[in-house]
């Protein structure tokens, strides 16, 4: 968006003295409508005053990696991932925070924050859930790179520092960061059985050859990204980004990233339920020659299995 030129200030200021009350005939229905066109051109003047005295007048195409939070009741976590992300972030990092309405005051919070040129706050009236306010920062976000991080403190924002660094070195357009290639602090067995579980189904559907389908800390090419229609609102995001970037050919890069588990009585908010919605989602958005990869990837569960149980690392899968 370009800035507002001195011509188009004049030419508001010109039709604000025009539409003075003063040059008007009486009459309460057309007083009524002149002072409401009056006001919104003294509105449109002050925005264009505002505008000008920004920083630059192109920040917004300025950033080289958006971040977007979605934030569903974080009220105590959020203030912690966003100071970290001012520590540990570059210069012309864009923050997006969506709120999908939070009970429990994260949005007042939220809306009490000064503004920023580099963050934008998006808040919602109706929870319609995580993938669909993904959706809404993607939306929003104008970083060659794009980046997803959590509001809770499971993942630590500097870990996104190595998530993105092979898109910026050129060598991969997308990127997800695994919890399992170098460990993980997972106490639950099962936790980490579903995730496995999940994960080898997707790769079976999709083609990819991933460790950690479910990660939250997932890096796109801004461009990418932006070109992808995401239809599920919910958890079932995750299944459906990971199988339109393989229909269009894209192999994704795993980094290892680390994890902090918390509890559902810390917060977690992912059931079971959300589990078999992504096994419906993965069915949905499956690529060819998903049979074929199913009877090989079958071949290597009695080999993988019970190293899971036990908390070893996964190693990343041949290609």
């Amino acid at each position: 968006m370009s800035q507002p030129s001195t011509e188009s200030k004049s030419v508001a200021d010109a039709i604000c003295t025009d539409l003075s009350l003063d040059s008007i005939p009486p009459g309460d229905g057309q007083r009524t409508v002149i002072q409401r066109v009056e006001t919104t051109l003294q509105q449109v003047q002050q925005a264009c005053r505002d505008w000008e005295s920004q920083p630059s007048s192109n920040a917004c195409t300025e950033f080289a990696l958006s971040i977007v939070i979605p934030v569903f009741n974080e009220r105590q976590t959020l203030p912690k991932i966003l100071e970290r992300i001012d520590e540990v972030m570059p210069a012309g990092t864009q923050t997006i925070v969506v709120d999908d309405a939070s009970t429990d005051g994260t949005a007042e919070w939220l809306n009490g924050l000064a503004p920023r040129h580099d963050r934008t706050v998006l808040l919602r009236r109706v929870n319609h859930g995580k993938g669909s306010a993904v959706r809404l920062g993607i939306r929003h976000s104008h970083g060659a790179i794009v980046a997803i991080q959590d509001a809770d403190t499971e993942y630590d924002p500097i870990d996104l520092l190595g998530v993105i660094k092979p898109i910026q070195s050129g060598d991969s357009d997308v990127v997800y960061g695994s919890r399992y290639l170098s460990g993980t602090d997972d106490p639950s067995k099962l936790h980490r059985l579903g995730n496995w579980a999940l994960t080898a189904i997707s790769n079976c559907m999709t083609g990819q050859r991933l460790t950690d389908m479910e990660t939250c800390h997932k890096a796109f090419r801004g461009d990418l990204v932006r070109s992808i229609q995401i239809q599920e609102c919910r958890f079932g995001f995750e299944p459906e980004i990971t199988g339109k970037i393989a229909e269009r050919g894209v192999t994704i890069f795993e980094v290892p990233t680390g994890y902090n588990y918390r509890s559902y009585d810390e917060g977690k908010k992912i059931t079971w339920k959300d589990g078999i919605a992504a096994l419906a989602c993965m069915w949905r958005y499956r690529n060819s020659g998903w049979c074929r990869r199913a009877l090989a990837g079958a071949q290597r569960v009695v080999v993988r299995l019970p190293k899971l149980l036990i908390g070893g690392h996964a190693k990343p899968l041949r290609r």
